[in-house]
């Protein structure tokens, strides 16, 4: 048998008797290999000293990916859907190990533009490709715990960076010399390594028969579920306004968080100027991504028990008075204080991006979801951008407008609070698809 023909959908669906529990080994081989993206930011300093780059422009290699992040899953998922995960997952690992390898090219002829090309716009194909396949098939596999599934696997994206920052760091040890960074042969071993552990992951990767169902399941007659056998199909999804609610929900929600995650270090210092070290911001960024991960799970988990629309509830009603305390946490002096809002809020952005997908299987069926949910990404790549500018040029107006440095976040933090509370009215608006909008397979 070729390696084609095993990507083909009909070749990867499982046994009758196959354990289900397999599949989120496999996911976790994905998500934790293109999670690295949250931790590129390690090879900001050194490759502005080697190459001369400003940050301002390596900034944009990230940009660029999470662009493209949305706009390959928003393209791919109906693709996903059609052809099954395993060719899905087997182009991403393509995509994402060999963005670094033409990076690496990049770095050899000191063209910034193949960095741009390769980790940018290769590599977030991969990210996008990679990010939906794996939680469409868990919806698929664990109907019951739909949340608990999605957050299992998403958990290994907020966690990837985990793995990445170190491993960068190791291999640059390893290879610079007086005049040599050694960032080329640490893309070249990365991409290898990552290419390698994704294929693991698509080849591993099951989809269950047509009909399957979990010994004992029944669905829950739950009011804003639809029926096991009913679905809204892709191209009907746009017609229906709560698709562009949750777009709006998962917009604001992203935006508030991802622009505080990027600056997390350099606010920390600020905020408590001559009693944070650069170390211990370190730390504290570090302490945030464990929250940003942990709370993938235990949210989307959560959302199992009460509903996604109340978990929605919570992190906007909750995040919205975290942020506005935050504030209040820097006149104190309080350190700790300070250390907890942003935990609690970043747990919140994690737990987001964990239970829109199961928020989406509930509201649309699961028949399309991976080609919904990579349409929804969209709103990721925006709040990609409008995040860290809103951060970062209000940040610049207060200073330029003689605010002290401590008090720089003060407005911004409201603002974030405001865009929550519009995101807590637009979760409100969810109701029920209407029934023209519904097919059924019966």
């Amino acid at each position: 048998m070729s390696i084609l023909s095993m990507l083909d959908k009909g070749h990867s669906v499982a046994d009758s008797g196959f354990n289900r529990w397999l599949i989120p080994p496999a996911a976790l081989a994905i998500h934790l290999s293109i999670g690295q993206a949250y931790a590129f930011s390690v090879f900001n300093a050194p490759l502005n000293k080697a190459y001369g780059w400003s940050i301002p422009d390596l900034g944009w290699i990230f940009s660029i990916a999470i662009v493209c992040l949305g706009l390959s899953a928003a393209i791919g998922g109906k693709w996903l859907e059609r052809d099954g995960p395993r060719a899905a997952m087997f182009l991403a690992a393509l995509c994402f190990g060999g963005g670094f390898l033409v990076s690496a090219i990049g770095l050899q002829t000191h063209q910034l533009w193949l960095l741009y090309v390769g980790y940018g716009a290769l590599g977030g194909v991969g990210l996008g490709l990679g990010y939906i396949s794996p939680v469409s098939t868990l919806i698929k596999w664990f109907p019951d715990r739909r949340g608990m599934a999605t957050g299992m696997a998403i958990m290994g994206f907020g966690g990837g960076a985990m793995i990445g920052a170190p491993l960068a760091v190791m291999l640059m040890d390893k290879f610079k010399g007086p005049d040599h960074p050694g960032i080329i042969e640490a893309f070249v071993i990365m991409g290898t390594l990552y290419t390698l552990a994704m294929l693991i992951g698509a080849f591993a990767v099951r989809v269950p028969a047509e009909g399957w169902k979990p010994e004992g399941f029944e669905p829950k007659p739950v009011a804003d579920k639809l029926a096991n056998t009913s679905y809204v199909h892709v191209d009907e999804v746009h017609k229906t306004p709560q698709f562009w609610l949750l777009w709006a929900v998962l917009c604001l929600n992203v935006t508030a968080g991802i622009g505080v995650l990027g600056q997390a270090s350099l606010m920390i210092q600020e905020v408590f100027k001559g009693s944070i070290a650069a170390a211990a911001a370190a730390g504290f960024v570090g302490l945030l991504s464990i929250f940003n991960m942990g709370g993938r799970f235990a949210w989307s988990s959560l959302s199992d028990k009460i509903g996604r629309k109340a978990t929605y509830m919570v992190f906007f009603a909750l995040g919205a008075v975290l942020y506005a305390l935050v504030p209040t946490a820097g006149a104190m002096g309080s350190v700790p204080l300070f250390v907890l809002l942003y935990a609690l809020i970043l747990s919140m952005y994690g737990g987001g991006f964990a239970t829109i997908p199961a928020y989406l299987s509930d509201l649309f069926g699961t028949r399309f979801v991976g080609a919904i949910h990579g349409r929804l990404l969209t709103a990721w790549s925006l709040a990609g951008v409008l995040g860290p500018v809103i951060v970062n040029y209000m940040r610049d107006y207060q200073l330029a407008h003689g605010v002290a440095k401590a008090q720089a976040y003060n407005t911004t933090m409201y603002v974030m609070a405001g865009l929550l509370v519009l995101g807590f009215i637009c979760n409100a608006c969810v109701k029920q698809v209407g029934a023209h909008h519904i097919q059924s397979e019966a």
